[in-house]
């Protein structure tokens, strides 16, 4: 069986996100999406959510780049200057792993991020995070561990196969992600450990902001068996604080409403869904 879940991360990041992320759940292949809970945008996002009940929302825990739930006053190892969460990840990866503060308000913002996800009263479908920071060992254990006092059930574990790129799109030279490789192995073990459903492999992870219409139809295309997770960044329009350099939103978002991928999703062997459809 192909079952196939189809995510957009950033929900709540801006309203350009929300609304694609509406779109391309009416309108196209997008079966999930990874809310933001402290985003500028989180309240549109969970309004439209709401309207939304075959939309399946999880949890995209914020540890970088971004917004906190918790002040920053009670986070000062894991913010910076603005009150935002730092940017330096190989120096934050190494402060947690030498400071017992730095991990006990990792506990904390992780925790209250899970609690802000169960305050908006929707099913906690999935959880991954911001910049895959969750693969980083201490993070996973805290995910690992704060997670199931909240129900969760599924995890997104960043395994991408190479020659699955080449084959949707033959001559690619995918950049390898050898960066996260050995993590995305341990995480995969751990999270098997807990119990969790885990996708057999997720796709997105080498050409992240750039899922063209080809691309992704490319991927459909070859699409094998087992739990795929396919996830996209889709906005209507760029231009919102926050947005990553050089992502293309417009035509991720292009990339799940387009014909092609319509008809590519609609056959008969794959089934679509949220991870708790496959649970």
């Amino acid at each position: 069986m192909k079952r196939l879940v189809v995510t957009a991360d950033d929900f709540g990041l801006s309203r350009e996100v929300n609304e694609a992320v509406e779109q391309a759940h009416r309108d196209g292949i997008l079966t999930a999406a990874s809310l933001m809970v402290s985003a500028p945008a989180a309240a549109d996002a969970i309004e439209r959510a709401r309207r939304l009940p075959s939309l399946r929302v999880g949890l995209h825990l914020v540890l970088v780049e971004a917004w906190p739930t918790l002040p920053p006053a009670q986070l000062p190892d894991l913010t910076d200057a603005n009150g935002l969460m730092r940017t330096d990840m190989g120096r934050l990866g190494f402060d947690l792993a030498a400071k017992a503060t730095a991990r006990r308000q990792l506990a904390a913002e992780i925790a209250a991020q899970f609690e802000a996800f169960r305050q908006t009263g929707l099913p906690l479908d999935h959880v991954n995070a911001h910049k895959h920071f969750h693969v980083h060992p201490l993070i996973a254990g805290a995910v690992l561990a704060i997670g199931a006092r909240y129900g969760m059930r599924a995890l997104r574990v960043p395994r991408e196969p190479r020659e699955m790129l080449r084959r949707a799109e033959p001559g690619a030279r995918p950049r390898p992600a050898l960066d996260i490789a050995p993590w995305s192995a341990l995480l995969a073990v751990r999270a098997r450990q807990a119990g969790l459903l885990i996708p057999d492999r997720t796709l997105g992870l080498a050409w992240s902001g750039a899922m063209t219409p080809a691309r992704v139809a490319g991927l459909l295309r070859h699409l094998p068996a087992g739990l795929t997770e396919l996830y996209t960044h889709p906005a209507t329009a760029g231009g919102f604080p926050g947005e990553a350099p050089g992502y293309a939103y417009a035509a991720e978002r292009d990339a799940l409403v387009s014909p092609e991928a319509v008809a590519l999703a609609a056959r008969p062997e794959i089934h679509r869904g949220g991870f708790s459809d496959f649970a």
